[in-house]
């Protein structure tokens, strides 16, 4: 694709998603935060020592779990977002080495968005009518060269209890088909199965099964996607958990419940109550072992501004 048929797709992108939709929710009685006025981290604050401490205790085996997906050229994404990776060597690798120590070396140049692969959503990505996390308008923190509130690189470290919600299991299939939406009812059904409960300041991660798709039909993976509903959303805020994750691309079913709404679980979860999103979790390994809770580890980049960004948590049980 060339980069002026790139640029322009991408201002048409942004065009679209900034236009103000006719209906939308002008109720402004979703701010300010619990957290306060002036917040910034939303449910970040739920994070502690304490928690941290809680976590690691259930460390019993060491064994490690990579939540993240290869991010590559192919990888399945929400148009107009792509990937492109150039390795730069000195010389292309037949001129003559540097110094006395003979040093030769390789560098790469990448050209991504950071909604690509698995990724965190952070409180700056959707909003409602332009107003995002606390009521903050765009016009106050949205710039072209980044975010002067809700950066990514603002965040600590996210480390506390994971916590595993196996809903295609709970459903009776191995993979949920696009549209499945499932909510509150369901999530406390699955959790009682499990024997497991689900706390202020964890992250939940919902395992679906659609993340197999991805890997034989890009095209039908990224055309729709089971999820979790508003009402479900509402409910995961209120018990203060920091993060909700699935192994789909979206979190949102598509279709979804109302055909005119377009990722209104986005809304509810980080405009109106600062509660991040993970995208493309591979909840796999974890499934198959039956894995309900877990110390969940996220170092994510520290891009200054960024909107959101690729990650590889890590699950240790």
């Amino acid at each position: 694709m060339t980069s002026l048929r790139m640029t322009c797709l991408t201002l048409l992108f942004l065009l679209l998603t900034a236009l103000p939709v006719s209906g939308a929710d002008e109720d402004d009685s979703w701010y300010p935060s619990r957290h306060g006025a002036d917040d910034t981290l939303g449910a970040i604050n739920y994070l502690s020592p304490e928690k941290v401490l809680q976590a690691a205790s259930l460390v019993k085996t060491g064994k490690t779990y990579a939540l993240g997906v290869k991010t590559g050229p192919e990888s399945p994404a929400y148009g107009p977002r792509s990937y492109a990776l150039t390795v730069l060597q000195l010389d292309d690798g037949v001129g003559a080495p540097l110094a006395a120590n003979q040093l030769t070396s390789n560098d790469d140049l990448l050209q991504t968005w950071m909604g690509i692969g698995s990724q965190i959503d952070g409180l700056g990505h959707l909003g409602i009518n332009h107003r995002y996390y606390n009521g903050k308008h765009a016009s106050e923190f949205v710039t072209v060269t980044g975010l002067t509130s809700f950066g990514i690189d603002t965040l600590p470290p996210i480390v506390t209890r994971g916590v595993l919600i196996n809903m295609a299991s709970h459903l009776g299939h191995e993979v949920l088909d696009a549209g499945t939406v499932f909510g509150s009812a369901d999530i406390k059904a699955a959790a009682a199965a499990q024997k497991v409960s689900i706390e202020q300041g964890d992250v939940v991660l919902l395992h679906t099964g659609w993340l197999a798709v991805a890997d034989t039909d890009p095209a039908r993976f990224m055309a729709g996607e089971p999820g979790l509903s508003r009402e479900g959303a509402r409910y995961l805020a209120e018990l203060g958990v920091v993060a909700v994750g699935a192994d789909t691309w979206g979190l949102d079913a598509m279709p979804g419940e109302q055909p005119d709404e377009v990722f209104p679980v986005h809304q509810e979860l980080l405009a109106r109550n600062g509660v991040y999103i993970l995208e493309n979790m591979d909840t796999r390994e974890l499934a198959a072992d039956a894995a309900t809770e877990f110390l969940f580890v996220l170092g994510q980049p520290r891009f200054v501004g960024a909107v959101q960004a690729i990650i590889n948590p890590v699950a240790i049980r």
